[in-house]
């Protein structure tokens, strides 16, 4: 019988761990992200990247972006694009239920993109931890992304945990240094 004592894990670990299992819903062919909103250090809602309710998934052609990957490059296309996105389902999910999340926290696998920013800042989410990277390709937009992000109240810090299903998650367009 093991006598060691039960070391309580980490809470920002514990959470970002649920937004990776949260992530094998996805269904997009470029990244697959998992969110997971917090308040209290109590789950509100998760969400995961795919296309609608009732629309054909992008591993079934359902998304012009996803079906076409090799004709948009890195932040290109993102108007055609059908997904709506891990942190917006959490969002949406959170609404349709009643659910308030201001002051929440996210844990999302992947750093939330220039639109889901502006919208997790909408419904007052105060701080966001995140897995892997994203960047704007472009250097203005770039600029004004990274001023946008600097006004989550608690903050916007990477997390650094092991991801044993990164090649699987992260889309293959993605270089060390470089936008998705």
């Amino acid at each position: 019988m093991n006598s060691a004592p039960h070391r309580r894990p980490d809470m920002h670990c514990y959470f970002m761990q649920i937004a990776l299992a949260v992530r094998e819903r996805a269904n997009c062919l470029g990244n697959k992200v998992g969110a997971v909103l917090v308040v209290d250090n109590r789950i509100v809602s998760t969400g995961y990247n795919g296309t609608p309710s009732k629309t054909k998934n992008c591993d079934e052609g359902g998304c012009e972006r996803c079906a076409n990957r090799a004709r948009y490059g890195p932040g290109e296309g993102y108007d055609l694009c059908i997904c709506v996105h891990a942190e917006q389902n959490a969002l949406l999910s959170a609404a349709r239920f009643g659910v308030a999340v201001a002051g929440a926290t996210l844990y999302c696998t992947m750093r939330p993109c220039f639109g889901c920013t502006k919208e997790l800042l909408q419904a007052g989410i105060d701080a966001v931890y995140y897995l892997h990277d994203w960047r704007h390709p472009e250097a203005t937009v770039a600029a004004q992304y990274e001023i946008l992000q600097a006004r989550f109240a608690g903050g916007i810090r990477p997390l650094v945990i092991d991801d044993p299903q990164a090649d699987w998650a992260v889309s293959k367009k993605q270089q060390p240094g470089q936008a998705l």
